[in-house]
């Protein structure tokens, strides 16, 4: 019976066609969009789909991009493990889309970029702007690719729809793979609900069981999830990934207009609080089918990324197809992931890299370049998969990269955005001691990590087991699965730091480095010779409320353009001009 535990049902025939076949279907899509633009070889539609896509497709775009394979099978760990506090990202969610749409957008939109780290190359100089994209190309290697298995054989598929089709391939069949994520999801709840007699069943079961208690206001910066670090620490994580990781950045900054870029950051806002809620119920059907008999503590799975497969294969089996749904659902994930981090490398490697170097390269050059990148980043990537697949659960693991590494380099952005006085010297020693104070409390953290007390894991089940091979306990605490393998290998004693500075919530990696960037940045800047700075390169109060704040007619039609008109302005604007330095 489901919830009892013990062997579960294996993949059927018809789970694998389905699976193959939705894989297959998302590879289709991709290939007949390279088929369809085949004409137009040019680097701009290879990397921003020729500027003139729309908000929903990328909005869905954006969603798929970050709610990858870890996601759809580490959210769900995750609640089952520690409750529903996850969901309290949904205000990150807000707080970050509305941020990184009246700042962030206005500016790389009015800049006509390509790769989000030209900014820092017109605001500072270019060892910043390779410093910064050098710092990026670091982060996607190591963060957004797991599940080693399945990914070598979709990996070449991914491979093939990138280099024919560049960003719309991806793009489109992004929205296909976020379909795919979403029924994964419901087809999770629905089972377990049927199964539980209903979703009140499930939620007075997660009540019981203290999953719901969300809104947990302790001020204590070593508390793993309140709603403090979710909310502060969280947004600030968040923007650090939406408003300057060139993944994202490359999406917005194709639309077709300012107003399409701004709209899908607010549709992607909505799809992640689909996403994310979906997860939650997931987790908390979990707990409801497995609260008196935990398959982690009854050594039915080894690691709580198995839970969710592990679930699925439990209460899905015996409809056939179904299984490999969900499983198309979380490879999906994994899929938009990689491919939209080879579209972005290739993008920063050829604007921030090649092109300076080779200056006599011709577009059609430029085209076999980027074709070549592509592949190269794909088997990059389907490389370090194996290295990822070595490291249990990543969920916690790949935000806190984010946060250790793009914690700087949003502080380095905002320097530039809105001080005047920092100039290269500041943004660069900034930008250092940020990054190395970030990478020292975050490995620190690695090492050594958080006392349960902290963290706080929930209890768990064993008594109603009918397949108990180990000793049964009535309740078990069960410790966070990424670090449940470190605290084994901790050395005694531990160091003054470790159950303080090293226990610094994850979430406050980010709001560290940025704070340090911009405080160091300032201080050093201020013993500083100053120059001259075009005033297209920081944040304007015409960006955030464009007709309410243009003062002359000659700003209205300029903004006018901006928000309504049909062509983006790099097309039309000078670019080399904001690139002068004075």
């Amino acid at each position: 019976l489901p919830g009892n535990t013990g062997p579960v049902a294996t993949f059927s025939t018809w789970d694998y066609v389905v699976f193959a076949g939705l894989v297959l279907g998302a590879a289709a899509i991709g290939l007949f969009q390279a088929i369809r633009g085949r004409k137009d070889t040019s680097s701009q539609e290879f990397l921003l789909g020729g500027r003139q896509m729309t908000a929903v497709p990328v909005a869905m775009s954006l969603t798929a991009s970050f709610m990858s394979g870890i996601t759809v099978i580490g959210t769900p760990a995750e609640v089952y493990v520690y409750g529903i506090a996850f969901w309290l990202f949904g205000f990150s969610y807000a707080i970050m889309s509305t941020f990184s749409a009246e700042i962030f957008v206005p500016l790389f939109y009015r800049l006509g970029i390509t790769s989000a780290y030209e900014y820092l190359e017109m605001r500072f100089n270019k060892v910043i702007r390779l410093v910064g994209t050098s710092m990026y190309i670091a982060q996607t290697v190591i963060t957004g690719l797991d599940l080693w298995g399945v990914l070598v054989a979709t990996g070449a598929v991914c491979i093939i729809y990138c280099t024919l089709g560049g960003l719309k391939a991806v793009i489109w069949t992004d929205v296909f793979q976020m379909a795919i994520m979403l029924a994964g999801f419901v087809a999770v709840i629905t089972r377990g609900a049927v199964l539980q007699g209903g979703l009140t069943k499930i939620w007075e079961d997660a009540r019981q069981g203290q999953r719901l208690e969300a809104f947990d206001f302790d001020p204590d910066p070593l508390r793993r999830h309140t709603f403090w670090t979710i909310v502060v620490g969280g947004s600030l994580m968040w923007t650090s990934i939406y408003a300057i990781n060139q993944s994202q950045v490359q999406r917005y900054i194709s639309c077709r207009t300012m107003t399409h870029a701004k709209l899908s950051l607010y549709v992607n806002m909505v799809g992640l609080w689909v996403t994310v809620t979906l997860a939650v119920l997931s987790g908390l059907t979990m707990y409801s089918i497995y609260k008196d008999c935990d398959p982690l503590s009854n050594k039915d799975v080894g690691a709580s990324d198995q839970l969710l497969p592990y679930l699925v294969m439990d209460i899905l089996s015996e409809f056939p197809g179904v299984p490999g749904l969900f499983v198309a659902a979380a490879y999906s994930g994994t899929l938009s992931t990689v491919s939209s981090s080879i579209n972005a490398l290739v993008a920063v490697t050829m604007e921030d890299f090649v092109k300076p170097v080779w200056t006599t390269i011709t577009e059609q050059q430029v085209h076999w370049s980027n074709m070549a990148l592509s592949v190269f980043f794909g088997v990059l990537c389907i490389g370090m998969a194996a290295v990822a697949s070595l490291m249990g659960s990543i969920l916690q693991a790949a935000l806190s990269i984010f946060g250790m590494i793009s914690g700087p380099l949003l502080g380095l952005y905002l320097l530039g955005m809105f001080f005047r006085c920092a100039n290269s010297t500041g943004g660069l020693v900034g930008l250092v001691m940020g990054l190395m104070v970030t990478l020292w409390v975050g490995i620190g953290a690695q090492v050594y990590p958080p006392l349960l007390t902290k963290t706080k894991p929930l209890a768990v089940s064993t008594h109603g087991c009918i397949f108990n091979f180990t000793e049964n306990l009535n309740t078990t605490n069960t410790p966070a699965p990424w670090t449940h393998a470190l605290t084994e290998m901790t050395p005694a004693p531990k160091p003054m730091l470790a159950d303080t500075w090293y226990s610094l919530s994850y979430l406050y990696f980010c709001p560290v480095g940025t704070l340090l960037t911009i405080i160091i940045g300032l201080v050093v800047s201020s013993g500083c010779k100053q120059r001259k700075i075009h005033p297209e390169l920081f944040v304007r109060k015409s960006d955030f409320f464009c007709f309410s704040h243009c003062n002359d007619s000659s700003e209205v039609q300029y903004c006018a353009e901006l928000h309504k008109g049909t062509t983006n302005p790099a097309f039309v604007s000078s670019e080399m001009e904001l690139k002068e330095k004075n």
